[in-house]
């Protein structure tokens, strides 16, 4: 063993023990770093967490405005149902109640012919009841029109028969079975 020779590493506590502080040093400052990241990992799930439990809450509270708006909605077209269904039941009140007092004066005048001989007053009565009913249904929009001695107007008018005269020109009214009406034209 002459030509080998080992050199030994002189290894003094001294040195070893600086190796281990080393180490020990390393671990204690990656334990650290290890716990601060994972204190800030921590934190960040806690804010997660937070901010998860608001929109969750946020969620519930729109879901619950959602209901209301749409039970809100549902009762508006109920009432407003409701509300066409009276008014178009009641729509046609003051038209009645604008009649009543022409049908009165109708039956008082029925009344009345059984007794009275002269029909001129009874003629002038009824003819006076009329005049009034078409200026109350004037009010409410009826209007009569003349169609004697006008051009046909299949908008206007209904054509029962077609009369060849030498008198009237062609497509012209010459007779009148119903008097015709326009409502708010």
């Amino acid at each position: 063993m002459e030509g080998t020779e080992k050199k030994e590493i002189p290894t003094t506590p001294d040195s070893s023990i600086e190796r281990d502080e080393e180490k020990t040093s390393e671990l204690l400052t990656e334990a650290k770093h290890q716990k601060n990241k994972k204190k800030k990992e921590d934190k960040e799930i806690e804010e997660l967490k937070k901010k998860l439990e608001e929109k969750e809450k946020e969620a519930k509270e729109n879901y619950d405005r959602l209901l209301r708006t749409a039970a809100d909605f549902e009762n508006y077209k109920k009432r407003a149902a409701r509300e066409k269904e009276d008014w178009t039941k009641f729509a046609n009140e003051d038209l009645i109640r604008a009649i009543l007092p022409f049908i009165d004066n109708l039956e008082r005048a029925v009344n009345h012919a059984q007794k009275v001989v002269d029909t001129g007053v009874l003629i002038e009565g009824v003819r006076l009841t009329l005049q009034q009913l078409l200026q109350a249904l004037n009010k409410f929009g009826l209007s009569s029109f003349e169609s004697v001695g006008k051009p046909f107007d299949p908008a206007l008018h209904e054509a029962m028969l077609v009369v060849e005269t030498d008198k009237h020109e062609p497509n012209q009214v010459v007779e009148e079975f119903q008097k015709g009406y326009l409502l708010n034209d």
